[in-house]
This record gives C-alpha cells, structure tokens and sequence, in this order.
C-alpha cells in the first residue's frame, strides 16, 4: 500500500471514528470540523457512502443531509461496539444542532474532546459505572439516569468534564426541573452547559431557578456559540437582546 493510500485510509479511519462518537453529521459541521470547504467535506461523505461505510438521509426539507456509520463504517473505525445510529424526522433537527453545537465547542476549546451522547453510552457500558450522566431522583418516571447530548473532556486527568444539553424544544417543566436537579448534585462532572434556542431559553432558565441549580449549570443561546455555522437558522432562532448568559463558576 502507498503512503497516500495510508494517508487516505487513515483520513477515513478518523472520519468514521468522528461520525461514530456523535452519531450523526452534516457536510457542513464536517468542514468546519476539519477546515476544508463545504464541497470537500460532501466529496468524503459521499465516497463513505458509496464504499458502504456511511448512509446518507435527509428527513427535514431544506435541512442538511446527515450521515452516519453503517455496520460496516463502524468495524472499519476499529472501535466496534456500537449499533448505527438512526435518524429520523423527529430527531433531525436535534442531531443536526448537535454536530455543529460540537464543531463550536471544538473551535472553542481545541485542546478538549467531545462526546456525543452515543460514545458516551458506549464508555459507561464498556466500564460498568457512569462517567458523565446523572442520576435521576429514586423511582423517577424518566428512568434512573440520564445522559447528556455532548460531553467535553479536559486534558488530563485534573478536571472532570462538563456535560452539555442541546434544548431546542423545552421539556414538560416538570422534567427539565427535575433533569437540572440531578445534574446540580452530579459528582461526576464539573459542571453543565445548556445551550438553548429562543423558545427553549426562558423554560431552561426557569428549571435552573426552580432546582437551586445556578452554580452549577450555564445556560447561552445556542446561536452565541454556532455564530459561524451557516445552516444555524435551521435549528436556533436568533437569541433577544434580554436573553443574558449563566455562568457558574468552573466552566470554561
């Protein structure tokens, strides 16, 4: 094998890797993940896609296509494990805002790592105990825990990691109250981010109060953080001028 075909393989190797640990892409939060062109970015999906490594679907009309790993994609990546993931019209939207919500927080913090909510499932089964998900009230409706959409890794093994909430759509209150409880009194992360559209913003702000949990979670409108992105406007409404941002001590 030549080296540009390990280098290719080796692209390719990291690309599924990505895709798996978030679940599903988006050309677009791809190129920004890797700083080439949006064309680029669909010219790699596109070639996983015919080499049976990825599946391509667009649920949403005039929303981006999303790819995720097949069987195949994910014995490639050599991590193994994992189902492939599924898409659909009701989850969309939310997988969507989720890659470009991690492309933002990589820029952001290039030395950090981030998780999606599938990688994570994967490490908590893989070890037996939870890394970064919350434990719900004894007997909650909503089951026993409860794992976030993005978590962020800091380098090395100093500071536990800050789990991110993608709300585009708010919760029965009675819910999100109790999910902002249980990340207040979670020991395994160092605090939580809530990244919320206009019309989730004020709910969100709403179960922090209710649930005494200002120190602990930080609460922005998920437009402040994918300003970049061009396809933003299909899953954030722009934030109001009185929309202000939580920060609680510990979160970068």
């Amino acid at each position: 094998m030549t080296t540009e075909s390990n280098k290719k393989c080796r692209e390719r190797a990291e690309l599924l890797r990505w895709m798996i640990r978030l679940g599903a892409i988006t050309a677009e939060a791809l190129a920004e993940h890797d700083g080439c062109s949006p064309a680029s970015a669909r010219g790699r999906l596109q070639a996983a896609v015919r080499a049976n490594l990825a599946a391509r679907v667009r649920p949403l009309h005039g929303a981006p296509s999303l790819f995720t790993a097949t069987r195949a994609g994910i014995a490639a990546s050599g991590l193994g494990g994992e189902d492939p993931s599924r898409v659909s019209a009701a989850s969309a939207r939310h997988q969507i805002a989720c890659a470009h919500a991690a492309v933002a927080l990589e820029r952001r913090f290039p030395d950090h790592l981030v998780w999606g909510e599938r990688e994570l499932q994967r490490e908590e089964r893989a070890v037996g105990t939870r890394l970064a998900s919350a434990r719900m009230s004894p007997g909650s409706r909503w089951g026993d825990s409860h794992r976030p959409d993005l978590v962020l890794w800091p380098p090395g093994a100093g500071a536990g990691p800050v789990a991110v909430e993608v709300e585009l759509t708010p919760k029965a209150p009675a819910r999100l109250a109790e999910i902002c409880r249980s990340w207040a009194r979670c020991p395994d992360v160092a605090g939580v981010l809530y990244l919320a559209s206009e019309s989730a913003f004020a709910p969100v702000a709403r179960a922090i109060r209710a649930a005494g949990a200002e120190g602990r979670i930080a609460l922005l409108g998920i437009d402040s953080v994918t300003a970049r992105d061009p396809w933003r406007s299909s899953f954030a409404q722009p934030a109001s001028d009185n929309q202000k941002a939580l920060h609680p001590r510990g979160l970068p």
